[in-house]
């Protein structure tokens, strides 16, 4: 009896730990921190953001959750505590397919593959100053995603969806997001 309460109480602790290590976590945590922009674009806004590139048109048509947050990351500190949550998040489930580091600056792409197919892609960024990460649910291909991470493709993707999501906004309503 004993053993199995440990069990659970084990296995409890252990759920807990690893769901902090999530999306959803870091994004849930980092949302409301001054001078941040958290994007989480709903489905009827994914063909708008399909006409960004060609790149975008071939992951926008596949993606069902699509997210994007840019952070400061001023101090050391700051920047250590958001590289190793990112490192967290990414931990034994994802597949690194990319990662260029400077010292405390990073550029990460990360994948998570179901068969033959990429279900989650990962791009953190964070050049000591600012900090972003970039996330795709979705089916992907993953021949594509490879190809886009070796050519750089995945770097400015952030931006032009902010952009993106201005213009849409702007052009739908006369107004623009404010960050």
């Amino acid at each position: 009896m004993l053993k199995n309460v440990l069990l659970i109480f084990i296995f409890l602790i252990i759920s807990s730990c690893s769901s902090y290590n999530s999306i959803d976590s870091f994004y849930n945590t980092h949302k409301n921190d001054n001078h941040v922009t958290a994007v989480r674009v709903p489905h009827f806004m994914l063909s708008l953001l399909s006409n960004i590139s060609p790149e975008m048109q071939s992951l926008i048509g596949n993606t069902r959750d699509l997210r994007y947050m840019q952070f400061p990351s001023e101090t050391s500190e700051k920047t250590n505590l958001l590289n190793t949550q990112m490192n967290g998040i990414t931990g034994n489930s994802f597949i690194e397919v990319y990662r260029k580091n400077d010292n405390l600056k990073r550029n990460v792409v990360s994948i998570r593959e179901k068969k033959n197919s990429v279900k989650e892609i990962l791009i953190y960024n964070n050049n000591n100053q600012t900090g972003s990460f970039l996330y795709f649910n979705g089916n992907f291909d993953p021949v594509k995603v490879r190809e886009m991470a070796k050519n750089n493709q995945f770097e400015n993707i952030g931006s032009n969806l902010i952009n993106q999501l201005n213009y849409s906004s702007s052009s739908k309503n006369g107004t623009t997001i404010e960050n």
